[in-house]
C-alpha cells in the first residue's frame, strides 16, 4: 500500500510512546490511519518478528520506521523484504549490549514485568545482518546526546546510508514532530496533503 507505515518501538516501550503517539495523531489528522500499524511488540524477538511480519503482510510494502531496538528489527526486515526503512537512534547488535542485564525487566508504559533470558539474546543475534549498502533504502536519524546508545556505533554501521546527525538531543529523539514532514514524504505521502498542517501542535 503506497504511503503505508509500520512503526516499531523500542525495548520496554509501547504504542503510547511520544514518537508513536505523535505519528499516530498526524496520520489520524490526515485521514490515513488505516495505512499505519503500530503494534505493541512482544518482549521476545521471535514473537515481535511474527507481529511485524503480519503487519507487513497487511500493508504490502510499508515504510519501516524503527526506534532503538525497533531500528534493529526494521533493519533486518528491510533487508529481508527489500523495503525502505527510517531508523531513529537505532540499536546496533543489541545482543552484545545486554551483559549484566539478564533478569527482570519492566515496561515503561504498562508496568508489565518480564524476564530477559539467554534465549532472548540468541533470538536477537539471529537477526543480525551485514551493514546496509543501499543508501536509497535507508535513512538513519541520530542525535549525539543519546544517553542510552552511543550514536557513533550507528554512524559507523550505517555509513553507506543516508545519515542525518543532529547535535544534542536524547535517546527519545527530541523534536520528533518537527521531523514528521520528512518521514511522511519518505513514506510516499504527497506533500500537498500535509503542507498546511502545524506539526508543532502534535
Amino acid at each position: 500500500m503506497s504511503g503505508s507505515i509500520l512503526y516499531l518501538h523500542g525495548l520496554n516501550s509501547s504504542p503510547l510512546s511520544t514518537k508513536a503517539s505523535q505519528l499516530t495523531a498526524v496520520m489520524a489528522r490526515l485521514g490515513l490511519l488505516e495505512q499505519l500499524r503500530v503494534p505493541a511488540l512482544h518482549h521476545h524477538p521471535r514473537q515481535a518478528m511474527a507481529q511485524a511480519e503480519a503487519a507487513i503482510a497487511e500493508l504490502g510494502a510499508p515504510l519501516l520506521v524503527g526506534s532503538s531496538l525497533g531500528g534493529y528489527y526494521a533493519t533486518y526486515l528491510a533487508q529481508r523484504h527489500g523495503l525502505k526503512a527510517l531508523l531513529i537512534n537505532p540499536a546496533v547488535a543489541p545482543h552484545r549490549l545486554f551483559d549484566g542485564y539478564l533478569g527482570t525487566q519492566r515496561n515503561f508504559y504498562n508496568d508489565e514485568t518480564w524476564e530477559l533470558t539467554l534465549d532472548h539474546i540468541a533470538a536477537l543475534a539471529a537477526l543480525e545482518v551485514p551493514p546496509p549498502q543501499e543508501a536509497g533504502r535507508f535513512q538513519v536519524w541520530l542525535q549525539t546526546g543519546d544517553e542510552t546508545l552511543d550514536y557513533r556505533h550507528a554512524e559507523r554501521y550505517y555509513q553507506h546510508c543516508e545519515l542525518r546527525i543532529e547535535a544534542g538531543g536524547d535517546h527519545g529523539f527530541q523534536h520528533f514532530a518537527e521531523h514528521l514532514p520528512a518521514l511522511l514524504s519518505y513514506a510516499g505521502i504527497d506533500r500537498e496533503r500535509f503542507a498546511a498542517l502545524d506539526f508543532s501542535a502534535f
